[in-house]
């Protein structure tokens, strides 16, 4: 038997996976619908929506298989989100591969399997859409084209179920989203040892960009920041919209140190954009940078309690004319009210 490799960037398919808030949640009917046509038109015992986590497939739904996971180094899935096609498995019994697999060898006793990936909004393969035979066959291509169409249809509920965790307009973590995912971070912090840090961030006089410029501007200001966030952190860090202009990053393996070393890097790239695009404005921040403790600070709503008191404090400090020297000169009634 031979066990699935890792597709490469396993780390951030995993987190892709995790932050969908999909895992082990109850059976819904329009994932099964999906299954059930599976099922009925290609005329096989088993189909299944099968997404593959760290250690295990789980089935969002199943039908012909009493079991609701298996581990992943015996799933037919792992291997096939190695690849972009279709995987397909004739005869287990003829691969050596498969011709060990538990799988094969007792129930649900797979000879036949085709699986399609099934990929999130980036492109990450988080399972399948899979058909399974206890007899062996072949498969032609208007079969192929069916299966295909399937799980594209399945692929729609996933982008269903991502929009409500992510934020529409920036394409990162919404609150909800950030929440869930960042608390499964800490709790694998807290299990491994790890160091992790969280960094609160709030745009200074973003309703003076609002008043001035029109919320269109706005929306493009909160785009630019959070894009501008995302290339400043790793694949392995957190980071989400809460709402409005606040923002909120997690940083996995992280001291406080490294942390305000990010900030300060997120910080030179702003600067960088303002420079480069001289809107009429610049785009600037509070933040406040909290390390996580158990003792201290042991949940995720303390350590962004703590982030946000720091990170008021430092605004109050501040005083930021939202005109700089050398742009255009707002009109003075204009940067009364911006002020």
């Amino acid at each position: 038997m031979k066990e699935p490799e890792s597709p490469a960037e396993e780390q951030a398919r995993v987190e892709t996976l995790r932050a969908l808030s999909i895992l082990d949640t109850p059976p819904e009917e329009r994932f099964d619908r999906l299954t059930r046509m599976a099922k009925r038109l290609f005329g096989v015992p088993i189909a299944l929506v099968s997404l593959v986590d760290e250690n295990r497939q789980w089935f969002k739904s199943c039908f012909g298989l009493s079991a609701t996971e298996t581990p992943r180094d015996i799933s037919f899935c792992g291997h096939a989100i190695l690849g972009n096609d279709l995987f397909i498995v004739p005869d287990a019994t003829a691969d050596e591969r498969f011709s060990d697999n538990p799988l094969v060898l007792n129930d649900p006793h797979i000879r036949f399997y085709a699986g399609c990936p099934l990929r999130g909004s980036n492109g990450h393969k988080l399972g399948t859409l899979c058909i399974i035979d206890r007899q062996p066959r072949s498969f032609g291509s208007d079969e192929l084209e069916a299966l295909i169409d399937l799980a594209a249809m399945v692929e729609r509920e996933i982008s269903a179920v991502e929009l409500a965790t992510q934020d529409e307009l920036t394409d990162i973590s919404n609150r909800r989203g950030f929440m869930m995912l960042a608390q499964h971070s800490l709790h694998l912090c807290l299990r491994q040892k790890f160091k992790a840090s969280l960094a609160f961030l709030d745009l200074d006089k973003f309703k003076s960009i609002n008043d001035t410029f029109g919320h269109a501007e706005g929306d493009r200001a909160l785009k630019a920041f959070a894009d501008l966030l995302r290339t400043g952190c790793r694949d392995s860090d957190i980071l989400g919209r809460l709402g409005g202009d606040e923002f909120a990053m997690l940083l996995i393996n992280s001291s406080r140190e490294r942390a305000d070393t990010v900030v300060t890097r997120i910080r030179q790239s702003v600067e960088r954009y303002n420079q480069q695009e001289k809107r009429g404005y610049d785009i600037s921040f509070s933040h406040g940078v909290v390390e996580f403790d158990p003792e201290t600070n042991p949940t995720l709503e303390a350590m962004l309690a703590d982030g946000d008191s720091l990170m008021y404090g430092l605004k109050r400090s501040k005083a930021q004319p939202l005109h700089e020297p050398g742009r255009e000169p707002l009109a003075k009634a204009a940067i009364q009210k911006a002020i």
